[in-house]
């Protein structure tokens, strides 16, 4: 039992997040996503395909110590991130296809149009295929991600975090687009002299005009829960 219970409004978003993440095609049979209730816990999605989650309650999980029971192990990567960086507020675990693809050769996107810009000069990348099982793992990955908005790990997916669940989900949203517009220049052979400049790129990358407000409208819409009031 953990000394402190999630309201019914932030399961509600953690659910909501979680679907939305599977109707993007961003997670499928794997992944998850979290949110910060405060220095000490957070609120984790159910271990269950994320598009399949209905009113199934996400799990309080310390930020510092033990998994509890029916956690998946992963977990232990937001734990580690949440207790490294207090400007996180959400953390989204994602197997977006073209971040994978890219992934199995070490690439990550670099910024060639504007959902690319975020990430800037481009994600980091966890140079390891295995499973993430154990907490020296997790340490790893948190230390890759560093202060950026996403780490990649090599032929498994993403790791993703924004201040807001909102913020996490459009963020990962612009990865998988990123790594899309990199996957078909490559086709192209267009890669060479498309990179924004580290300029260009920054004044880009901005949140000013709802810019994730939209994109997070876009991922939820149609959502049982998105306008149905919690007490």
């Amino acid at each position: 039992m953990s000394a402190i219970e999630a309201t019914p409004a932030q399961q509600a978003s953690v659910r909501m997040a979680a679907r939305a993440l599977g109707r993007a095609g961003l997670v499928h049979a794997y992944g998850h996503c979290s949110l910060r209730l405060n220095d000490d816990y957070l609120l984790v999605c159910a271990a269950m395909p994320p598009g399949l989650i209905e009113r199934e309650a996400g799990v309080v999980v310390p930020i510092r110590g033990d998994l509890p029971d029916g956690v998946l192990g992963e977990v232990r990567i937001h734990q580690q991130i949440y207790a490294r960086r207090d400007d996180v507020g959400a953390v989204v675990r994602s197997m977006p296809p073209s971040v994978m693809s890219l992934s199995t050769a070490g690439v990550t996107p670099v910024p060639r149009h504007g959902p690319g810009t975020y990430f800037a000069p481009a994600a980091p990348l966890w140079n390891d295929v295995q499973l993430v099982r154990s907490m020296p793992q997790a340490e790893g990955v948190a230390d890759t991600l560093g202060r950026a908005r996403a780490v990649v790990m090599r032929g498994n997916g993403a790791v993703v975090v924004g201040a807001t669940l909102e913020e996490a989900v459009a963020y990962t949203w612009f990865l998988e687009d990123a790594a899309r517009v990199e996957c078909d220049l490559r086709a192209m052979r267009l890669d060479d002299a498309s990179a924004m400049s580290a300029e260009d790129a920054a004044q880009r990358a901005t949140t000013a005009g709802r810019v994730i407000e939209r994109m997070w409208d876009y991922l939820s819409a149609g959502d049982p829960e998105r306008d149905a009031p919690h007490p």
